[in-house]
């Protein structure tokens, strides 16, 4: 992938030098806070500016060091979570297009053994034996941007690019001028048949296209990834049209039918009609043979005259596909398996310090510029103060001990699991007048203590240094309401971050519900928004217009804006979808403030939630002044009840707990499949439940539910209540 970043490792800064199990709790949580927010600024650098300056690598190997963190760390999971998203939202330079069937990301492994726990979460899922193989199609992963083509009654009606996921670019015109793309497909093809792949550029045609615009004194491209991207979405398909572009076909998304049961079978049919499908994919029997066809592919590299950064894995059977479905932004039965890290030595050259959303005081090393494996890096995390003393999670040594200092001589290595990672220092090499740094004990932004909070409980002090100052502190304020309009949230156009950092030193937007009197106070004043530099009628008629369309908004949406910590979007779809209103969900979590009670454990029992989850909303929903901002807010907007799942199925809307041993699916598959059908899975019993399905083995909530009444069936049951 392209750089996406305007400081070269804007990105990398977010990456801690630990791996992920030695991170305490505390420390978990600080980087999850520092990788959300560069991810998003890569994205939105990449996506909305054009402006690229990280890796695919560096930026994937982002959101990997993030998954891992919430696989480990599931109650930290953060309201602004990366692992929610996919790409960006369209620029708004195209038609928008809704992809009917979304278009994914994959998530990431880099050693062997992530590939074999991959085969082995498969296998849990589906309730296989270990020793039971699984058929996979291994296919080199192209390092170039993905599109979508449209086929109706075989005839090429729309293409898109991937955009956010959910909505993507038409750039329909631009896709028909490479030659790869078929117009229509044969005889016999489906009524409908989306097909996927990724547009790439090859070295020689790379190479050829920027000597031309080097000779025609316009600006190169980066690297071949970037040159695709950029050709691809030209609003002058003739420009498109004289890029050498090409296309490889791996995937699909709606289709009336399909013509074959396997993943391979599919890919043969492609080829057969005319699309081109990739010489390195291969079917494999088993983990071994497709990590054998990784090292191979790997050894090929270098001739194969175009980018790819690894190797994706993809179950074969298609029934077996269906059965595992999808987690957040990746399907569970796909996987990609990266190239290993690669290593530099710089010079360290300063070490700042920012401020979260959240107050956590985050050290920020500032490199020598340095290349590794193609991508200028120039900024790495520090993670907190300790790791610079040299001293690890449990007090104990790393990098035998070796202090940080400024002027220090360092290797690093851009990674998946860690990147970039400072791996060592070079004592031989440090100057000698280089000092050991002194971490403030003071905010950087408003002065106010900062201070490691001690936690009694379990004698451990916080390994992430925070601001005390709250609601006082510009960093802690200004991060709040950019998260407000961030995309997932009210995503209010015009209203970005350069123009919320504005507002707020002028004290014009102080808090979320300013943004919805913006008008109005506009209307009063004497001195008129349009007056200001960079602003006029048209703008601010605009930004009003786009404020007064996010009056209505998605309860999910609304919820994941409030910023409570671990409610990332995926918590804030399952609490609207639990509560269903703005008002069930504030009674609800009000009276759960007291941490007693039967809406303290409703809370506890929705499914994902957690104590972790639940504890922070009562703590959120315990403080004054965020009840009052939230009835400023109703007063200004309307969240709408959560939108209920489109199922004809007899158990839409009701609430379900499994217990005991299920025979015929695992509990993951059950909890999956109720809710595809649009039921609420409860992790234990009460008065709101409606059905219980009960395996051998059932306990203390099968006598609960008869103690409510509430009703009980076996697995057979189920399968016969829903219809399969």
């Amino acid at each position: 992938m392209a750089p996406r970043s305007k400081k070269s490792s804007e990105g990398e800064e977010a990456l801690a030098a630990e791996p992920v199990d030695k991170l305490t709790l505390d420390e978990a949580q600080a980087e999850l806070a520092r990788l959300a927010a560069e991810i998003a600024e890569h994205d939105r650098r990449y996506y909305e500016d054009d402006a690229p300056a990280v890796s695919d690598a560096a930026y994937d190997a982002l959101r990997n060091r993030n998954t891992a963190l919430e696989a480990r760390f599931p109650e930290l999971k953060r309201s602004d979570s990366p692992s929610e998203k996919v790409g960006a939202k369209p620029s708004g330079r195209f038609a928008k297009v809704r992809h009917s069937v979304p278009m994914l990301s994959l998530d990431n492994a880099f050693y062997d053994e992530d590939v074999h726990d991959f085969a082995a979460r498969i296998r849990r899922f589906l309730g296989m034996k270990p020793e039971e193989a699984i058929e996979v199609l291994a296919e080199p992963k192209i390092d170039g941007l993905s599109a979508s083509l449209r086929y109706e009654d075989g005839v090429l009606v729309r293409g898109a690019t991937r955009g956010d996921g959910t909505e993507g670019e038409d750039v329909t015109a631009n896709l028909r001028t490479i030659e790869d793309i078929p117009e229509r497909l044969p005889k016999g093809a489906p009524e409908v048949m989306e097909v996927r792949g990724e547009v790439y550029m090859s070295h020689a045609d790379f190479e050829a296209l920027n000597q031309r615009m080097e000779e025609a004194g316009e600006r190169v491209f980066a690297n071949p990834r970037n040159g695709a991207a950029g050709s691809l979405r030209q609003l002058d398909a003739r420009v498109t049209a004289s890029r050498p572009l090409r296309f490889f076909a791996y995937s699909w998304g709606e289709a009336t039918a399909l013509p074959a049961d396997t993943q391979w079978g599919v890919m043969e049919v492609f080829r057969d009609w005319g699309l081109p499908t990739n010489p390195f994919m291969k079917l494999c029997a088993n983990v071994e043979e497709a990590l054998a066809h990784y090292r191979h592919i790997e050894a090929e590299r270098a001739l194969l005259g175009y980018d790819i950064d690894g190797v994706v894995y993809k179950v074969n059977r298609l029934d077996l596909q269906e059965r595992l479905g999808f987690v957040s932004r990746s399907p569970r039965w796909a996987i990609a398996h990266k190239f290993p890290a690669e290593k530099a030595t710089t010079v360290l050259e300063g070490i700042e310090i920012q401020v979260g959303r959240t107050g956590a005081l985050t050290p920020v090393a500032k490199l020598k510029p340095v290349t590794v494996g193609g991508v200028v890096v120039q900024n790495a995390t520090l993670h907190n103060e300790d790791y610079i003393k040299g001293i690890g999670r449990d007090g104990e040594t790393i990098r035998d001990g070796k202090d940080i200092r400024v002027g220090d001589t360092v290797t690093i290595q851009r990674a998946g699991d860690v990147i970039p990672q400072v791996l060592d220092v070079d004592l031989s090499r440090r100057p000698k007048d280089a000092r050991p740094f002194e971490f403030p004990t003071e905010c950087p932004e408003c002065g106010s203590d900062a201070v490691r909070e001690h936690d009694p409980k379990t004698g451990r002090t916080d390994a992430v240094r925070r601001c005390t100052g709250g609601l006082i502190c510009p960093a802690q304020a200004v991060e709040r309401l950019k998260h407000f309009v961030s995309r997932e949230a009210f995503d209010i156009e015009g209203l970005g971050s350069k123009q919320v950092e504005a507002f707020w030193r002028d004290g014009l937007i102080m808090h979320p519900s300013d943004i919805f009197t913006l008008s109005a106070r506009d209307e009063r004043s004497l001195k008129k928004l349009k007056d200001r530099e960079g602003w006029g009628e048209t703008s601010v008629r605009n930004l009003f217009a786009a404020i007064d369309e996010r009056r209505q908004i998605s309860l999910n949406r609304f919820i994941y804006a409030l910023g409570i910590r671990h409610v990332g979007e995926t918590n804030a779809k399952r609490l609207g979808r639990h509560y269903g209103t703005v008002e069930a969900f504030l009674e609800g979590a009000r009276a759960a403030t007291d941490q007693e009670g039967q809406a303290w454990q409703e809370l506890n029992d929705i499914d994902g939630i957690g104590p972790v989850v639940a504890e922070a909303i009562t703590q959120f929903f315990g403080e004054e002044h965020n009840l009052e901002e939230i009835e400023r807010l109703l007063r200004e907007v309307t969240p709408e009840e959560a939108e209920k799942v489109a199922s004809a199925s007899p158990v839409a809307g009701k609430t379900v707990v499994f217990t005991g041993s299920l025979e015929k699916m695992t509990r993951d598959e059950a909890k999956a499949m109720a809710e595809r059908l649009g039921a609420k899975v409860s992790g234990s019993v009460s008065g709101k439940t409606d059905l219980v399905v009960a395996g051998p083995g059932a306990g203390s909530k099968l006598k609960k539910a008869a103690d409510l009444g509430v009703e009980v069936i076996d697995e057979d049951g189920w399968f016969k209540l829903i219809g399969e």
